[in-house]
């Protein structure tokens, strides 16, 4: 019978660690997801491993080898408690891949804001400065509360281009 396991990978060699267990015929799973991060001032969407450093690989205890995974480039070590390999509930892996989007990542839901929460502005003219989220207003917009020239004033922008500070 196959399970799941995990596998740990040097670092930033998720990818390479999954193309080459693959070639070797081994059935492996990389959660890929989208995460806002910073570039040349900028904030940009990268798709990354949703796990750093982890990938999911589908093993028999009877009919497969496991020792090549050891030596395959990108590998550091099969994950164990004690001597035993770390096994995973199928019903993780499956619930991973209901969750993706059909481009085959996850869309990270950044931490939920309430009224009162400051937040930063990541995109737009107003990128940089801080507000103070006051509510939705519709499908993904909305209303913040800006200092601007010794004034509050309130406007009306995508979600998507804020996050909590």
């Amino acid at each position: 019978m196959k399970r799941w396991y995990l596998i740990h990978t040097k670092p930033r060699q998720e990818q390479l660690a999954e193309e080459n267990l693959r070639r070797q015929g081994f059935e492996t799973y990389l959660p890929m997801a989208e995460i806002r991060r910073k570039r040349r001032g900028r904030n940009v969407r990268v798709i990354n491993p949703m796990f750093p450093r982890y990938l999911f690989i589908h093993l028999s205890d009877e009919t497969d080898d496991w020792r090549p995974i050891r030596s395959t480039l990108g590998v550091a070590a099969l994950v164990k408690f004690g001597q035993e390999p770390a096994r995973l509930p199928d019903q993780l892996i499956d619930n991973l891949r209901k969750r993706e989007t059909e481009a085959g990542y996850h869309k990270l839901v950044a931490k939920a804001v309430t009224k009162g929460t400051t937040v930063r502005i990541a995109e737009g003219p107003f990128e940089g400065f801080e507000g103070i989220y006051q509510c939705d207003s519709g499908k993904e917009r909305v209303v913040l509360l800006l200092q601007i020239a010794q004034q509050a004033v309130k406007i009306d922008m995508l979600a998507s281009h804020i996050e909590p500070v």
